[in-house]
């Protein structure tokens, strides 16, 4: 198995899985977008909330807004205080508004330094003269199979494509220039016309419909595949490829290991 980094910045990132099957790519894709913890707003404690948004909207938008969180941060259910909750599983975000203003994410104030909205400049409510929202909420860790609010990204993948043109065949290879294909797979040459960017086809099979004579030969690689990856969490696209690696190689070995044991 080899991956290969096509773009990437700190939300979005394009990579190559090769040497690999359907259901590895699967697993990566679930692993990345619901296996990895982010923290999220669990519980809402409303206090007065005056504004155009229902309690329960308003505790929706809450938990959907990402947070950063500290990465030695425990979930409830491995920390040391058996899901009590205390200071490294738990943190608590007071808002208290009085408009006119619009509410944004910033606004929350949190207990700990290290965990604050990843964006700042999300709006939570509009509140007119004399509205107020006062509340007390507590975000804990959690994934993306428990709940929406802690998928840490989107992610897609598709096969490579295997691209190939035969100039020497009996054909009109100048019909599936740069023009004619919509994502600028191929280049002209003094050669000829090359298969530039392999990675850019998505099997339309727009060049194959022009040349003649089976001068374009295009197909699926069923063994490779081409992941976007965009974070909706605070975490780097990045780093949720790293963490989803990671988890797929322990449940292996734990895998093996309980295999063997019961081998004996």
């Amino acid at each position: 198995m080899k991956i290969k980094i096509i773009e990437k910045s700190d939300s979005k990132m394009r990579f190559t899985l090769e040497d690999s099957s359907p259901a590895f790519a699967n697993a990566l894709r679930r692993i990345m977008m619901n296996e990895i913890p982010v923290l999220a707003i669990e519980n809402v404690d409303i206090e007065e909330n005056s504004s155009g948004l229902f309690d329960e909207m308003l505790a929706h938008r809450l938990g959907l807004i990402p947070l950063t969180f500290p990465e030695k941060f425990n979930s409830k259910e491995e920390c040391k205080c058996d899901g009590r909750g205390c200071s490294m599983c738990e943190v608590t975000l007071v808002l208290d508004k009085t408009g006119p203003c619009t509410v944004l994410a910033s606004d929350m104030k949190s207990t700990n330094d290290d965990v604050r909205s990843f964006d700042g400049n999300i709006p939570i409510a509009e509140l007119l003269d004399g509205q107020k929202i006062r509340l007390e909420a507590t975000a804990n860790l959690g994934r993306g199979t428990q709940h929406m609010k802690w998928q840490s990204s989107v992610v897609g993948y598709r096969y490579m494509a295997n691209v190939r043109i035969h100039p020497d065949r009996d054909g009109d290879v100048e019909s599936y220039t740069i023009d004619v294909c919509p994502k600028n797979v191929f280049e002209k040459k003094e050669s000829g016309i090359k298969v530039a960017r392999p990675e850019n086809c998505n099997l339309c099979m727009r060049c194959v419909e022009v040349a003649k004579d089976n001068a374009a030969v295009v197909s699926p690689d069923e063994s490779s595949f081409i992941f976007k990856v965009e974070s909706v969490s605070s975490l780097p696209a990045c780093d949720i490829l790293e963490k989803a690696i990671e988890q797929i190689e322990t449940r292996a070995e734990e895998f093996i290991s309980g295999f063997k044991k019961a081998a004996r």
